[in-house]
């Protein structure tokens, strides 16, 4: 009956005044469990969970871009440790290495581009993507301006905002058409896809051109006469494989204006590939000489019209015009707007690029980490912390720097500043110890300041800015995916140098490039390569590995397998020239 009278009151509504757990046990072996003052349960329920998830409130990374560096570093991000959020006008990526085939036809732009939600749905979390181009980048309120590009007919409004903890900037660059006059007008680029797919329309326009019968000789050679201003990797490769659709298919379907085609490159520099060595760049201007491709070394554009461009050549400082159906302009890369306006704020206006320190990190501004061709590592000078370095090496505060003394340093120094190990490769120092060696070449047990400072005086001339490729861009990707992976561990074991200037060491080891080769496709399946070693391969041979190395280096499987099947079509039917 006391059981019985306890639950009628309950039922009824009747709570008891203090919170209490009841249980009772049946003979069948089944429980029954009430719980008296629910609401204090569930508050206090509700106070734990929100505890909770304040505590396991994840970071939030925002990535701007999607090219080689956002994707690398999306790749190799353990995202379960943060909120990771990405921002681009380009829901794809793009091996842009091979946009050059894609102009003629010898790969399909679809078979080099990989869905960027296809990329994220493969890691274990979530990454939230919109397609959105960044507007502004608002340093002090850590916050980022961003305009969809969907049609504006739709529901809704294209502009909103997002708040970032981290910010990683890596959106690329813009050609860089050095003002000259009509370039935005009457060129074409070759930096998106879509600059390939309007470069392979504009090629067969120009042969469908030329064969009406109203046109006069002298209009056909105008309009097959194709330029390609930028005499760099992405010019020549493109050059060579303009020759070979021309020469291999081309003249097939348009017979009666095979001997009016040709083809010019116009480099400022003294030689084409001028990045390569010169055995490459010397086999290059060989090559396209027996093509009949012709190469204008030593012209400057100084402007481009419709059907004419302008040049000055340096040697005899004669301005010189020729007539053109399609110009590419390929001559560097400049910075964007959005990234121009973020300099301003952070006080790097004065410069041509944004600036980043040894650890990718945006100067003068905490939290902000820029890669890719959008900005530039700025590599501090050893010199300017010679005195401080002595200061550390010098233990007994005697004045001088003894080799031993040296070697406890040597190692943080090389890590630290790069350059001092390029200079002894190139000096060819095999121990560290013969920088302190006097100028005879003899040894000396100990230097001086004075001494130390003309040891290394020389250091800094072996620093190089780091060039725009597709191989830096990734590379920086990958190493600041491993830092914020240790962000949490290097605070309790950091892995980097010492730092000369205060006491303990640096989180992690400063970003260091390392150059695995590269190639220059030349046409005619005949490829030059420089690869680490100071290894130089030219020919055939080199066209196959250049096959293998780029079918290997594709996103996924999907994309590996359609690129390989575009070449193997190419050798079987040859390049499509519809215009599609």
């Amino acid at each position: 009956m006391t059981n019985f009278s306890y639950f009628k009151r309950i039922f009824h509504g009747q709570h008891l005044a203090s919170p209490k757990l009841l249980v009772l046990c049946s003979l069948s072996g089944g429980l029954v469990a009430y719980a008296d003052s629910p609401s204090d349960v569930v508050g206090e329920s509700k106070t734990s969970v929100n505890n909770q998830n304040e505590v396991k409130r994840r970071k939030r990374v925002l990535v701007l871009g999607t090219g080689w560096a956002g994707t690398s570093f999306l790749k190799d991000l353990d995202i379960s440790t943060y909120d990771v959020q990405v921002i681009s006008p380009r829901n794809y990526f793009a091996f842009t290495p091979l946009l050059p085939s894609v102009t003629c036809g010898t790969v399909d732009a679809r078979s080099i581009v990989e869905p960027i939600r296809n990329i994220i749905k493969k890691r274990d979390g979530e990454i939230k993507y919109w397609e959105a181009e960044c507007l502004k980048v608002d340093h002090e309120s850590k916050k980022v301006l961003c305009r969809s590009n969907i049609d504006s007919n739709l529901a809704g409004s294209n502009e909103f905002s997002l708040e970032y903890d981290y910010l990683v900037i890596a959106i690329g660059a813009q050609v860089n058409t050095f003002d000259t006059p009509g370039v935005l007008e009457h060129c074409h680029f070759l930096k998106e896809v879509e600059d390939a797919q309007r470069i392979r329309k504009t090629v067969i326009d120009c042969f469908e051109k030329a064969v009406l019968p109203s046109l006069t000789d002298e209009e056909r050679k105008t309009n097959l006469h194709f330029v390609i201003v930028g005499g760099g990797p992405t010019g020549v490769e493109f050059a060579a494989e303009l020759h070979d659709f021309v020469h291999k298919d081309l003249v097939n379907l348009y017979p009666s204006v095979k001997d009016l085609v040709s083809i010019s490159v116009i480099q400022s520099g003294d030689h084409i590939l001028n990045t390569f060595d010169e055995r490459i760049s010397s086999f290059a201007e060989e090559k396209f000489q027996r093509d009949a491709i012709q190469v204008l070394t030593g012209h400057r554009v100084l402007s481009v019209s419709e059907r004419m461009i302008d040049m000055k050549a340096k040697s005899t400082g004669q301005n010189v015009s020729i007539p053109h159906g399609m110009v590419v302009w390929s001559t560097g890369v400049g910075t964007r707007p959005v990234v121009k306006d973020f300099m301003e704020q952070i006080g790097q206006g004065y410069r041509r690029v944004l600036a980043t320190d040894e650890w990718l990190q945006v100067k003068g501004c905490d939290d902000v980490y820029a890669l890719g061709d959008c900005a530039t590592v700025d590599q501090r000078k050893i010199m300017e912390d010679i005195s401080t370095i002595f200061e550390a090496a010098d233990k007994d505060n005697s004045g001088t720097l003894t080799v031993e003394e040296f070697k406890e340093v040597i190692e943080d120094i090389i890590i630290r500043y790069p350059q001092v190990e390029l200079y002894l490769k190139n000096k060819h120092l095999f121990d560290v110890t013969d920088l302190l060696k006097d100028v005879n070449g003899k040894d000396r047990e100990e230097v001086d300041i004075e001494g130390f400072k003309l040891a290394l005086s020389n250091v800094d001339k072996q620093m190089k800015s780091l060039p725009a490729t597709a191989q830096v861009a990734a590379q920086q990707g990958a190493y600041l995916a491993r830092c914020f992976n240790k962000r949490e561990k290097s605070k309790i074991e950091p892995e980097g140098p010492r730092k000369f200037g205060s006491d303990g060491r640096h989180d992690f080891r400063p970003f260091q490039y390392r150059h695995l080769g590269q190639f220059a496709p030349l046409g005619g399946e005949q490829t030059a390569a420089e690869l680490p070693g100071d290894w130089v391969s030219m020919g055939r041979s080199t066209q196959w590995l250049w096959y293998s190395i780029y079918a290997s280096k594709q996103v996924s499987w999907r994309t590996r397998f359609l690129v390989v099947g575009d070449w193997s079509r190419r050798f079987m039917f040859g390049r499509d020239s519809s215009r599609i």
